[in-house]
């Protein structure tokens, strides 16, 4: 983690100058992140809670909960000498609907890292798809970039 010029605290990716958005989704694209975040979901859990449920060791549930917690997604409440974690984002799980969604509209037909099919048409560049779209430009109008609350700008 690092501060931003804001005085934010940001993950060592987002430091490095990768954009935010890609470090959401980086964080969202673990198997095992994934069940972290459903069981979470459905309220607090410790980490005993979560190994047992999930099959996992302790070591491998620590250090996911810790990558979470990195992005700001997951937290937790000290109670005596034990932590409960949380989920801190609600709209986390809007966006995790949204993805269910996507892919049972497309069939699930999306590939991690697929080559590229010589068949298939050809993907405009950026800019023409903005121009299609007509994505304004300037700044703050990159329509990747993560609005504040999270949502997509």
């Amino acid at each position: 983690m690092a501060i931003d010029g804001g005085g934010r605290c940001v993950s060592a990716g987002i430091a490095a100058g990768i954009p935010p958005a890609a470090a959401l989704f980086h964080s969202l694209a673990d198997e095992t992140r994934l069940r972290i975040v459903a069981r979470l979901a459905r309220g607090e859990a410790r980490v005993v809670d979560l190994t047992g449920e999930l099959g996992l060791a302790q070591s491998t549930v620590s250090k996911h909960l810790a990558c979470l917690r990195g992005c700001g997604l997951v937290d937790y409440r000290a109670e005596g000498r034990q932590s409960f974690y949380a989920l801190t984002r609600p709209e986390l799980m809007d966006l995790l609907r949204s993805a269910e969604q996507l892919l049972s509209a497309t069939g699930h037909t999306v590939v991690l890292c697929a080559q590229p099919d010589p068949e298939a048409p050809e993907v405009p560049e950026v800019s023409e798809v903005s121009e299609v779209l007509e994505v304004p430009e300037g700044p703050g109008r990159d329509p990747l970039r993560l609005a504040e609350g999270g949502r997509f700008a």
